[in-house]
């Protein structure tokens, strides 16, 4: 089996068993993304206790890439520090622009690399990247 073909079937397999999808029952900080040029849509929403990102979770609809990347980065972020979900953040946005970045959080992540050949699908891959991003800003307010 080539690269290639791994990288899509880890991609199919969170698009079609997406880990952590759904809402919180309890008190959390939501943020609602959307991109304009394809639909893409995410409601992102972190439970955080003392700068610790307790538990995440993600609602919306999109493609393939934008739901994928969303149940990758949930699990990569749970039991992470704002500095160490930032820091993801940071080397998935190096990773998308086509830069060697290792995930030993969660190597799914990598199957992402190939997006970056695609430059439309970027926003795709980043929409629930972005989500974090805002909601840890929001939380240091």
């Amino acid at each position: 089996m080539q690269l290639d073909d791994l990288y899509r079937r880890v991609i199919m397999d969170h698009y079609k068993n997406p880990r952590n999808r759904g809402t919180m029952e309890h008190e959390s900080v939501t943020i609602n993304l959307n991109n304009p040029t394809c639909g893409d849509r995410i409601a992102l929403q972190l439970r955080v206790e003392d700068g610790k990102v307790i538990d995440a979770k993600f609602s919306g609809e999109g493609c393939s890439i934008s739901l994928s990347s969303a149940s990758m980065m949930t699990e990569a972020i749970k039991g992470k520090t704002y500095e160490q979900a930032l820091e993801l953040a940071d080397r998935f946005s190096s990773l998308m622009k086509g830069e060697p970045v290792e995930f030993e959080e969660l190597e799914d992540i990598e199957a992402l690399s190939g997006v970056n050949k695609f430059p439309a699908r970027i926003k795709c891959a980043t929409l629930s990247w972005n989500a974090l991003r805002k909601g840890i800003e929001h939380q240091q307010q």
